[in-house]
């Protein structure tokens, strides 16, 4: 929907420009004559006959050809606006700076609504309402400061939130970053987050198009779009950072089921985002470091030297590395010894490399030079350099500025003096450099971003599972919770291993049965959602008279329809299961099962179709990984059953969209055996 029009106009507009920079139309209006916008540029103002040295047009149909309308007046104004500018000026983008739309009340999202179908039937593109505007390197068309120091190869920022949008930028460019363009697109009528993407991954160039991305969003109603597009873009080169507002459990839709209750909205998007390959953050901060921690060359690896003058920074960085997984390893041997006769008497090379308060930029250099060539076990490395206020450190900064531009490995700078060496950091970032001024928040942008998985690589996984069974079962039952002999055929059909059972409703044939299925025995009620809150289950159960007696007790509990039996089994308990949201799909969980579930809630997510990585990523991510792999003598489970029980899930899911809510709990696992015990299949027909 984003065309030529919005993004490289040849004419704009402002409607609602005024003499008063304090006003969005006099701001905007401001910003692009001071940026230098090449194109005609016209003022509508029913008050003033010249705006800002421009010729004031009273009305919009006194207005020529238009390309782009930057709108900062009334919202009520707005639509007769709108559709003059769409019908007779040739209008085909819109930038709506006013407010007072579907953020505001019932009425002015019915408006809004008209807004959209007027441009739409012309084929224009529209952001906003309610948002700053966009900027780029053809004009500046927000009102708002700071205007950002535009670089084609900066961050591409776009925000759901105009004010965040600003509050961004400023956090970013202090420490250095720069953007190449920005989207604001406020209540995102027509245009969102997602569509703006969908625009950067279809036009990308790699010579010319920014590879950062940094999103912000407080809405995410188009996750496939996003999914597809993103993952696009990471695997063109690009990267991808994003906060996703609004996560707390607040927004949690109510659940019968434990996939239910734990699939909050948040453990949607964190699914989706990781299957994206984008980095997920939790703050301005944290976005604008991870967008300069993308401003510098990829990290090959996972090995850092950390180069200081002082020892209290490197130790917490340190800290902060090494819980994220990453590595500082001990550098020793001939060049080391080497590096260290070169340095003053008490510096340590053992990395971290202290050079002590009294090291000099000479020092720096040579010290960068062994970690860039000599010293094959780094990755990469982190300067850390500030000052007492004793002397000048420009000389420092100029050598790890130079060291930054020419090193085939990645150098991150720590300058933590904001005030000692405010004038020295600020000729450090007029040069170009990028300044992280702590060390800790650094640490835990470079963990999260080498612990994000890349794009999941979606493909038809080759399972074999009878769908003309699983489907004749699906258009078959009613909505709610499917009975026992069902479930039984659907996971024969997708081929999930589960216990034997006989589902009874006398003592005289539950007798039978468990003389059938081998003592001892479980007995489940068949009716109550979560039997062991209702003391609905019985373990162990070892004989006839046994079964007699349990049966008669459980069957009496309220709702209970009839009573499941099946062979006792011992391993591990697991869990599997699945819940639908209707925007992004079936979200599948996995950790550990029995009533540890919601207690611990240890469990991983991931969307569905699942890939056989992202199942090991899953597997491997919970805290419970331990009793999988086997812990302090005790027999583990063979990860291949888990992989091939989570694929034909996701396989059966995909075939089965109508299945809403799905639990297999417990799995019990012990070495190369897996096996379902109880399931539990809700449907909803689509």
């Amino acid at each position: 929907m984003i065309n030529n029009q919005l993004i490289n106009p040849r004419s704009i507009a402002v409607i609602g420009g005024s003499n008063d920079i304090t006003k969005p139309g006099g701001k905007v209006l401001k910003n692009l004559i001071e940026h230098k916008y090449k194109g005609k540029l016209y003022v509508v103002n029913v008050k003033e006959n010249y705006v800002q040295g421009l010729k004031s047009h009273q009305k919009a149909e006194d207005l020529p050809q238009t390309d782009l309308a930057i709108i900062a007046i009334a919202a009520r104004f707005v639509l007769d606006t709108v559709i003059t500018l769409a019908k007779y000026k040739e209008t085909k983008a819109f930038i709506i700076l006013s407010a007072g739309f579907s953020e505001e009340s019932e009425e002015g999202k019915k408006l809004e609504k008209q807004i959209v179908e007027v441009i739409d039937k012309t084929g224009g593109c529209l952001i906003g309402p309610n948002c700053i505007g966009v900027l780029n390197s053809n004009y500046a068309g927000i009102f708002t400061t700071p205007v950002p120091r535009f670089d084609p190869k900066g961050c591409d920022l776009i925000s759901g939130s105009g004010a965040t949008s600003v509050f961004i930028m400023e956090s970013g460019i202090v420490n250095g970053l720069s953007f190449a363009n920005v989207f604001s697109v406020g209540n995102s009528a027509q245009i969102g987050v997602e569509d703006v993407l969908e625009y950067l991954d279809n036009t990308y160039e790699p010579e010319i198009s920014s590879p950062i991305k940094l999103l912000y969003a407080e809405n995410i109603n188009k996750p496939q779009k996003l999914l597809k597009h993103a993952s696009s873009l990471i695997q063109k080169g690009c990267r991808i950072a994003a906060v996703k507002a609004g996560s707390s459990e607040a927004g949690s839709r109510a659940a019968s089921s434990h996939t239910g209750a734990l699939a909050s909205p948040d453990v949607a998007v964190d699914a989706l985002f990781k299957k994206a390959g984008i980095v997920r953050c939790y703050s301005r901060e944290e976005l604008t470091i991870a967008g300069s921690v993308f401003m510098h060359p990829k990290v090959n690896g996972k090995n850092f030297a950390i180069i200081t003058h002082a020892g209290g920074p490197a130790v917490m960085l340190v800290d902060s590395l090494s819980e994220g997984g990453l590595n500082i390893p001990h550098i020793e041997g001939p060049d080391a010894k080497e590096l260290l006769s070169q340095l003053f008497q008490g510096s340590s090379v053992g990395n971290p490399i202290d050079f002590l308060a009294t090291g000099t930029a000479e020092q720096l250099g040579i010290i960068i030079d062994y970690c860039d060539k000599k010293f094959k076990n780094i990755d990469a490395m982190v300067v850390i350099f500030g000052s007492p206020g004793l002397f000048n450190v420009s000389e420092v900064y100029k050598v790890l500025y130079n060291k930054m531009q020419s090193c085939s490995k990645p150098i991150f700078a720590v300058l933590p003096s904001l005030i000692n060496a405010k004038n020295e950091i600020n000729e450090f970032i007029e040069a170009g450099g990028i300044n992280f001024p702590d060390e800790v928040a650094l640490g835990r942008a470079l963990t999260k971003i080498l612990n994000t998985p890349p794009p999941a690589i979606c493909y038809e996984n080759n399972i074999d599972i009878n769908k003309n069974i699983i489907r004749n079962i699906i258009n078959n039952v009613d909505e709610g919770y499917i009975s026992p002999d069902k479930i039984q055929i659907l996971l024969d059909a997708a081929g999930i291993p589960h216990a034997g059972e006989s589902i009874v409703s006398s003592s005289k044939q539950a007798v039978i049965e468990a003389d059938k299925l081998g003592y001892p025995v479980v007995m489940k009620v068949v009716g109550p959602v979560h039997k062991s809150d209702v003391g609905g289950v019985a373990l162990n159960v070892k004989d006839a008279e046994s079964v007699i007696k349990e049966f008669e007790k459980m069957i009496k509990i309220p709702a209970t329809k009839a009573i499941l039996i099946q062979p006792m089994l011992s391993g591990t308990e697991l869990f599997a299961g699945a819940t639908r949201d209707d925007k992004f799909g079936h979200i599948i969980m996995f950790g550990l099962g029995g009533i540890f579930i919601e207690v611990l809630k240890d469990t991983a997510a991931g969307l569905v179709p699942l890939n056989r990585e992202e199942i090991k990523r899953m597997i491997k991510s919970i805290k419970s990984y331990p009793l999988i792999k086997g812990d302090r003598g005790k027999e583990g489970i063979d990860e291949e059953k888990i992989i091939d029980i989570l694929l034909k899930l996701s396989s059966l899911l995909e075939i089965a969209p109508e299945i809403s809510e799905l639990d297999l709990n417990p799995l019990l696992g012990k070495g190369t055996q897996l096996i379902c015990v109880d399931a539990r299949i809700k449907i909803k027909h689509l």
